[in-house]
């Protein structure tokens, strides 16, 4: 592949049976025209996935890399001869510079400030160089190391705590009620005494001894061992905090320089782009052309506004006489730590930055027929205010959290009623990607906040069905373990009984076969994640199909956790609603 050229063959990418045979569209990148208040797009397909994937493979093949993952993206032109071509770009810099042999150039600006921009930019690579150096520190490893240690040790204590307390407690039930019942003390010693009378007489004998006898220090006894055991736990926390403070009081002083550094940085960013901005010049497909600030005119502009790979495509595009047909955004590279952005995964434009710019980019360009989807989505229960859905395993609740495969339930259901009324559909609470069942979306806002409410209140009664790898030995039972988000593990939630959010689980075994054990399961809580750790580190088993929890690596096997069921208050009837769906496995 030749990287000093801008504009490649689409043969470089995919074969041309695959050219005739992967147009259908997966997303629309979308923008009001600024103009005329047409709903423009442009579509993401398949080629133009295949054609970003090709890219990934090719890369992989050569030396090129990233210091830190990074967004790439490829658009799909027509030249004036009407031939199918490739323009790539990248977001921001790339190791540092803005211009790379075979990618698309920089948008560009007024000479005048290169100099400011060349000194900032130096000092924002090295406060970025400081930031790296302070977050692989070596006692984040440490900590990481010791921490677990403590979980195990303390896990371990409860367990014993909990056995001795159940001995505990039938013991003082016992001796609460003994007292209580003479006639079971007559009952018992009449049993080993000979004659009628010396039962009568040493049975009385017996009880009027068991009264003199100190019960209350029995009971005092069992208290004094209750606060043993809660002593004990308290020493086990208090050696291990002896250990763990010194490493949590450092690392959080490394996090609030770090925080300082972000601030430094990104005061620097902005000075940066609000030159830049009023420099840096959008043409678009109707031949116009606008600064960033003016096209904008906010106060405020986000830093990067102009330097993402939409900008930077479709301007490239429009100066050069290319005419757009597909377009496909993904990232390259490590995947960000809050693990939103994954290595080969499409993603929408930015929200912030490249969505305020996208109706004006667009404007001049034909409007893009819609591809009818061949997945829908079943409408579960429907009115003037509220949408229930059983959402597909696979797909996304809401666009621009979590890894990004295609488009989300949200954004779906927005394009769809879009022209056909003024409903603002907004998801009211999250299933993961993998899972599939019951979605509440809101067409008012005040139906979303009372929503809302419910589910923060506990209101909202949910019903899961799973299936998990293995033979669940308990028929029933409640599982509460605490659920802490580990920033450097993110996105997999662990248990941790030092920082640890309380979370509940309610279990009831439905069927066993093959291997396997079908569970209802009832969440009180609502921690990410929760039942799929529950399952893992409570029942010991992982739901079957979880790549992340589990060990399945067959990405046919979906993730056999679904919404079953769930109840409401309808916030403006008043009335009780209870939905339900067929669990599709």
């Amino acid at each position: 592949m030749d990287f000093v050229k801008e504009i490649y063959p689409l043969t470089d990418f995919v074969t041309k049976e695959e050219i005739k045979e992967t147009d259908t569209v997966t997303y629309y990148y979308e923008g009001i025209c600024p103009k005329t208040g047409d709903n423009l797009r442009l579509p993401r397909t398949i080629l133009a996935e295949k054609v970003a994937l090709s890219l990934c493979r090719q890369l992989k093949k050569t030396s090129f890399q990233t210091v830190k993952g990074k967004m790439l993206g490829v658009l799909i032109v027509k030249d004036s001869f009407g031939k199918l071509a490739v323009i790539k770009a990248f977001s921001g810099l790339l190791n540092g510079k803005k211009q790379v042999d075979g990618w698309v150039s920089q948008i560009s600006g007024d000479s005048m400030i290169a100099l400011a921009e060349n000194l900032t930019l130096k000092q924002l690579d090295d406060i970025k160089q400081e930031i790296l150096t302070l977050e692989s520190l070596p006692l984040r490893h440490d900590y990481q190391q010791i921490s677990p240690e403590y979980q195990r040790q303390y896990k371990n204590l409860k367990v014993i705590h909990r056995q001795r307390k159940e001995i505990r407690d039938k013991n003082r039930f016992f001796y609460k009620n003994i007292s209580k019942t003479p006639e079971l003390v007559f009952g018992i010693v009449s049993l080993f005494c000979l004659s009628l009378s010396q039962r009568r007489k040493d049975a009385k004998f017996f009880y009027y001894l068991l009264l003199e006898f100190d019960l209350s220090f029995q009971l005092y006894r069992l208290q004094q061992d209750s606060r043993r055991d809660d002593w004990e736990r308290r020493i086990l926390k208090r050696q291990w905090e002896e250990k763990l403070l010194p490493l949590e009081i450092e690392i959080n002083q490394t996090n609030e320089k770090i925080q300082q550094l972000k601030q430094q940085r990104k005061k620097l960013s902005q000075q940066l782009q609000a030159q830049m901005q009023t420099a840096y010049t959008l043409t678009n497909f109707s031949g116009d052309s606008l600064s960033i600030g003016s096209l904008l005119g906010k106060a405020f502009i986000p830093t990067g506004t102009g330097d993402c790979c939409t900008p930077k495509l479709l301007h490239y595009a429009s100066t050069n006489h290319l005419q757009p047909v597909a377009m496909a955004e993904f990232w390259w590279g490590e995947s960000s730590p809050n693990g939103e952005r994954v290595e080969g995964h499409f993603y929408p434009a930015c929200v912030d930055r490249c969505q305020p710019l996208m109706g004006f980019l667009l404007s001049g360009l034909p409007t893009f027929r819609a591809v009818n989807r061949e997945e829908s989505i079943p409408v579960i229960y429907e009115d003037e205010w509220v949408l229930v859905v059983d959402k597909p395993s696979g797909l996304l609740s809401v666009s621009g959290r979590g890894s990004h495969n295609f488009e989300s339930v949200e954004s779906r259901f927005r394009q769809i009623t879009t022209a056909k009324s003024n409903f603002q559909f907004t998801t009211v609470h999250r299933l993961d990607q993998d899972t599939s069942g019951i979605l509440i979306l809101a067409k008012t806002q005040d139906t979303y906040i009372n929503l809302s409410q419910q589910f923060a209140q506990r209101q909202v009664k949910k019903i899961y069905e799973a299936i998990l790898n293995g033979v669940v030995s308990t028929p029933e039972g409640i599982i509460n373990l605490p659920l802490w988000s580990n920033p450097l593990t993110r996105p997999r939630q662990e248990v941790n009984y030092l920082h640890g959010k309380s979370s509940i689980t309610h279990f009831q075994m439905m069927k066993l076969e093959n291997g396997e054990t079908r569970l209802q399961l009832k969440p009180v809580t609502g921690r990410t994640h929760q039942l799929r750790v529950h399952c893992l580190q409570g029942l010991g088993f992982p739901i079957k199909g979880d790549r992340l929890y589990g060990n399945s690596q067959d990405n046919n096997i979906r993730l056999h956790l679904h919404a079953r069921e769930i109840t409401f208050i309808h916030p403006h009837t008043q009335q009780s609603l209870h939905l339900k769906t067929i669990t599709p496995f």
